[in-house]
């Protein structure tokens, strides 16, 4: 679709991994308006300020970056926090877009929403058939309502609010705590901190035979911004109004024992790799279909391996001074 560049578009999340990705992608499309706004200058999860600057801004166009998050330990330790910090986000921005006469949003969600023992690779269709994994239910409700809130203003507005589902993610700017990373950047410290002290091995948990899909966050830059801009019926042909999330990923996928044989190349590691078998794997295996992506027209294009090269480039003059 051509869109026109001038239109105004507010980027909510912007100092985040995904978010600031997305504004490069933007700015070098030629979008000429992106508003945003920091926590410090605009909390998202106060109703009347965000009402209140979105009623002011009056953007033609709302993304829906923002959004709290963590690994498996950080969704564990704060459920409560989890659960109600993005509610409100969605639910705050949703609304004002929609009492601002917005027309367009993009919400931007997580590949968590589907049941812990769903198909695979994971189709859209698979949303609400089972339990969710327990340990990050409280973050999958909160998302699926966002999915929920865009298709039941689609439904009785005739707004055209759409949602986008990713895999795991990774790229500069993640976070790399030691507690409350996702899995890439976990290993990626822990594989560099094991090289930096010349330890004998690096211990990962479960039997490394666990499969899982990774994104690298430009590719899923590009991905938002391409169905962003798609022709309504375009995406409404592919998609349907009672399902009409789209997944990104990459439609492949490493077994863990793959994933830290290439961590171990890229940070320079020359000690072992160990497998305690005593932790638990999760589920076998998380992929998901691309199917509707591809009948977009889009697809990944950023290999695993380069993606990971880029990132510890990033990692290794960033981390030190920005985490813990």
């Amino acid at each position: 679709m051509n869109i026109d560049h001038n239109i105004k578009i507010l980027l909510a999340g912007h100092q985040g991994m995904v978010g600031s990705a997305m504004q490069k992608v933007l700015q070098k499309k030629g979008y000429k308006h992106i508003v945003t706004r920091t926590r410090d200058e605009l909390d998202l999860l106060d109703q009347n300020a965000v009402r209140e600057f979105v009623l002011l801004e009056k953007p033609n166009l709302v993304i829906i970056a923002a959004a709290k998050v963590g690994g498996i330990h950080a969704n564990n330790t704060y459920p409560a926090e989890f659960i109600y910090e993005n509610l409100m986000i969605e639910c705050n921005l949703i609304h004002s877009a929609y009492i601002a006469g917005c027309q367009r949003l993009l919400f931007l969600g997580s590949s968590c929403i589907y049941p812990k023992h769903a198909g695979q690779p994971m189709q859209e269709s698979e949303l609400l058939t089972g339990k969710l994994e327990p340990t990050n239910e409280p973050y999958a409700i909160a998302k699926i309502a966002g999915i929920k809130l865009c298709e039941s203003y689609n439904r009785q507005y005739g707004t055209d609010y759409r949602s986008v589902m990713p895999t795991n993610l990774y790229g500069p700017g993640d976070n790399f705590h030691p507690e409350n990373s996702h899995v890439i950047p976990a290993l990626m410290r822990k594989f560099h901190e094991a090289k930096l002290n010349n330890e004998k091995s690096v211990t990962i948990w479960g039997s490394g035979h666990a499969r899982r899909e990774f994104l690298h966050v430009n590719d899923m830059a590009n991905a938002c911004v391409h169905v962003m801009e798609l022709d309504r019926e375009i995406y409404e042909d592919v998609t349907e109004p009672s399902l009409s999330h789209v997944n990104v990923g990459t439609g492949n996928d490493v077994t863990i024992s793959e994933l830290s044989t290439a961590m171990k190349k890229i940070t320079g590691f020359k000690g072992g790799i160990e497998f305690d078998k005593s932790k638990p794997d999760g589920p076998a295996r998380k992929l998901l279909s691309v199917e509707k992506l591809s009948a977009l027209g889009w697809q990944s294009t950023i290999a695993l391996e380069t993606g990971l090269e880029s990132t510890y480039a990033w990692f290794k003059p960033n981390v030190t001074s920005s985490h813990p």
